[in-house]
């Protein structure tokens, strides 16, 4: 039955990452794609055409990483045991639920030894800089990370994989890890990054609108889609400021505003209006939202797939 190759390892993927977390002692693919990225802007952002290489850096990593995994893929389908086995590894990997609230909570339980040592764990999860933030301002921080990156690392790999299989997952890690890496505004990579930033803008902009509306389907806050449309759009980010107001709709507070990165301030707008104090325990509703929309995604997959196709 060819639900079933999809299912399958969609089920037992799903399971690992939420027993497991990310295998950080494991070798995973991410990090192979990371060598690969910074070798290839090494050799090629100097002189000119800088967007040239950069788009033809961008296309032969994601074509040789969906390559690479639909040939994998192939070459296992008549070894069930096989195929499942790298297929189900291949979702959780591809998965980042579990250590995304586990980071999460490691913020917050940082913050309750002192403010230095949740200003520390915070850099770990943020491009921000973090030395000046204030109590309110890290945890804000936490939260518009685990909403923005329930899109990026839990809805969208489940969507594409939903859609092409494993390779179409590992793609879009490519896409994600390759703006994550060379995506920035900045001098370096302003020309060089920009087709690779643009790609990611447009893989993310279906998944992003979904996250937001799963977590307010989850929350039961469907009333609050005006107040997601409204403030989804002014973000800096054509995507991210979907699920960041989805959360900030739930929670009935503000995120957003003025922060420091590499040095220089950018004002960000804000995200809602109601700016509240922001409260220790409340990092156990966020994880609890993160769990039921991935519990969700999982189950519409199966669901298309066992009763649609």
């Amino acid at each position: 039955m060819a639900y079933a190759l999809i299912l399958i390892p969609l089920g037992i993927g799903y399971l690992l990452d939420v027993i497991f977390g990310d295998p950080r002692a494991l070798p995973h693919p991410i990090r192979v794609f990371g060598h690969c990225i910074a070798f290839g802007e090494k050799k090629l952002n100097s002189g000119a055409s800088k967007t040239v290489k950069g788009m033809a850096l961008t296309l032969v990593l994601v074509g040789g990483t969906l390559f690479v995994f639909r040939t994998i893929e192939t070459l296992l389908l008549p070894y069930p045991i096989a195929y499942y086995s790298f297929a189900s590894v291949a979702v959780f990997y591809a998965l980042a639920n579990k250590s995304l609230i586990t980071e999460g909570k490691a913020v917050f339980k940082a913050l309750e030894k002192g403010l230095s040592e949740g200003r520390n764990r915070l850099s770990w999860i943020v491009g921000r800089e973090t030395k000046q933030l204030n109590p309110q301002q890290i945890r804000i921080a936490v939260f518009e990370t685990m909403s923005e990156n329930l899109s990026d690392g839990v809805v969208a790999p489940l969507f594409y994989y939903a859609l092409f299989g494993v390779s179409g997952a590992m793609a879009y890690k490519m896409i994600n890890t390759l703006d994550s890496m060379i995506g920035y505004k900045n001098e370096r990579y302003l020309h060089f990054g920009k087709f690779a930033a643009r790609l990611d803008d447009v893989a993310n902009y279906i998944p992003a609108r979904i996250t937001a509306f799963i977590m307010l389907v989850v929350t039961g806050k469907l009333h609050k889609i005006p107040f997601v449309l409204k403030y989804g759009k002014q973000h800096s980010s054509p995507n991210a400021g979907y699920p960041e107001a989805a959360l900030a709709a739930i929670l009935n507070c503000r995120f957003g505003g003025p922060n420091y990165y590499h040095g220089k301030q950018v004002d960000k707008p804000y995200i809602g209006t109601h700016d509240r104090h922001i409260a220790q325990h409340e990092i156990t509703t966020v994880a609890r939202i993160n769990h039921k929309v991935t519990f969700v995604t999982v189950t519409l997959i199966s669901i298309f797939y066992f009763f649609v196709l």
